[in-house]
């Protein structure tokens, strides 16, 4: 009896693709370089599965190419709005995510931008590194303390509760958060959070306001120019969510004109391209998308990819399952 034919779009950790090769007859992307939509036609007319991961546009045209054999989509990482699921639905395949693993790894990097932009270290390096540095000095590179500040995040799944708890209970930070439902009370008790009733209200309020939530249609320019005017002038943004939610070029306004403070972005609206207006700006932390980038998290994707395949293969219900 043949293997189920798989296909990994991008190139993953040796370890999980050693593991599939022994289970499925496995592709791979040796080049690691995106795929087009007419490869991703042709990958469904010859697979059982896909597994994209959030550099991919799996859109309609994809999911629905004539002659289909794939049964499956494997996406490799959490967010799947680069996957068209209503599409998924009407062809009958089934869409699964990576939950879980990755949110220590994007929590900690969130904090990572938090303190690199409170503390001007993007900047303070550069200065070293290009030789500008002219020694220490009283009111040099004057940043901001997290202790007592509040933190507002909007949306309050997984990811922005690991944060909260690093902020609160590492950094001393007061926590508020916006979301579409209220959480239970000792999910908010455990960080001592406040809920906002909007997003207007806890940007007028936070002193950072971190983005945890999916992109889409519903979250497109969330922060535009609009709401970035009712944020504190010394307000640090951060995003380690999806590009998308965030209008790049109000951002790169706002940054300019001291609207706010500072910002601190992992992820971008057109990756890999990078708003040039930011690029210019010496109060902007600017990371390639490093939020589930460590080995183990990254491992950890791969194998539960693995495990939703192994279980549908199996005439099982994938773990996973979001279609």
């Amino acid at each position: 009896m043949s293997r189920p034919r798989v296909l990994l779009t991008r190139r993953w950790p040796a370890a999980v693709e050693a593991h599939l090769a022994e289970r499925y007859d496995l592709t791979t992307n040796p080049d690691d370089r995106p795929m087009d939509e007419t490869a991703f036609i042709a990958a469904m007319q010859t697979h059982d599965a896909l597994c994209p991961t959030v550099t991919d546009s799996i859109g309609a045209a994809v999911v629905g190419a004539s002659g289909a054999q794939v049964r499956i989509i494997g996406n490799y990482g959490v967010g799947y709005n680069h996957v068209d699921v209503d599409a998924c639905r009407r062809a009958g395949i089934l869409l699964t995510n990576t939950p879980d693993v990755l949110t220590d790894a994007t929590a900690d990097l969130a904090l990572t931008l938090i303190l690199m932009a409170a503390r001007r270290a993007g900047e303070g390096e550069r200065m070293v590194r290009a030789g500008a540095w002219p020694g220490w000095a009283p009111t040099q590179m004057i940043g901001s303390e997290l202790k007592g500040k509040t933190l507002g995040l909007i949306g309050f799944g997984r990811i922005a509760q690991a944060t909260a708890a690093r902020a609160h209970h590492g950094f001393g930070m007061n926590i508020a958060y916006s979301a579409p439902r209220r959480q239970p009370t000792d999910v908010e008790a455990a960080v001592s959070a406040t809920y906002a009733p909007s997003v207007e209200a806890l940007l007028e309020t936070a002193d950072f306001v971190s983005l945890h939530c999916p992109g889409g249609a519903a979250t497109h320019h969330l922060i535009d120019a609009a709401r970035l005017s009712r944020m504190k002038p010394t307000a640090i943004l951060i995003n380690t969510a999806r590009g998308t939610v965030v209008d790049e070029r109000a951002l790169a306004e706002a940054l300019a004109t001291g609207r706010i403070a500072a910002a601190g972005l992992d992820v971008y609206e057109a990756e890999p391209r990078v708003e040039p207006a930011l690029l210019a700006l010496e109060n902007v932390v600017l990371l390639p998308h490093l939020g589930s980038a460590t080995a183990e998290t990254r491992l950890a994707m791969g194998m539960r990819v693995a495990a939703n395949l192994d279980a549908f293969f199996a005439g099982a219900a994938p773990p996973d399952r979001i279609a």
